[in-house]
């Protein structure tokens, strides 16, 4: 049995996941907090053993509490180079990330959060390597920014699993690519 790639991320109703300068302040605003509340974050959470994650994803990461948010799980960052600082925490991927990702698909385990951004959400998604999609939809307009999948993508439909909402406004949606008859 292969391992699921999901992808799990918040989303402005404009369908970005960041500013332009890759902040997510946004996210915090206290209009968008309930407390005790998690929207599924960390039942989701004990469901994957690895990340993966474009560097831009990681360096906003890293500013998560002042350290690296996901120490217990197997983290790999996808640059286009071999330069840069190194991580106790992660693993930096530098060659082939679809063959790469195919590979570590195939590998026992729990699943695998795909974090993001924008160009390797739209890279796996062309490749077909999504298995499931998690959108969590925050009820304001950014404008501008980081789009969910940065790229030209082609048509898919996708099947709706299930969806729940939230008093302030978040919705949440689950859902599946449909696989081609």
């Amino acid at each position: 049995m292969n391992r699921k790639i999901i992808l799990f991320t918040a989303v402005s109703i404009d369908n970005y996941i960041a500013t332009n300068n890759h902040e997510i302040h946004w996210l915090h605003r206290p209009e968008f907090q309930i407390e005790d509340e998690d929207y599924g974050y960390e039942e989701f959470f004990q469901t994957i053993d690895t990340t993966l994650m474009g560097h831009n994803t990681y360096q906003v990461t890293k500013g998560f509490e002042g350290e690296f948010p996901y120490k217990e799980k197997t983290n790999y960052v996808f640059r286009f180079d071999k330069s840069g600082k190194e991580d106790p925490h992660v693993d930096f991927i530098s060659g082939d990330i679809l063959e790469f990702t195919k590979n570590l698909k195939s590998q026992e385990g729990k699943d695998i959060w795909l974090i993001g951004g924008g160009q390797v959400n739209a890279l796996m998604f062309k490749a077909g390597l999504i298995d499931e999609i998690i959108l969590t939809r925050i009820p304001i307009v950014l404008g501008q920014g980081i789009p969910l999948f940065d790229g030209k993508l082609p048509e898919t439909i996708l099947s709706l699993e299930s969806t729940k909402s939230w008093d302030n406004g978040i919705i949440q949606a689950k859902y599946y690519p449909k696989l081609e008859a």
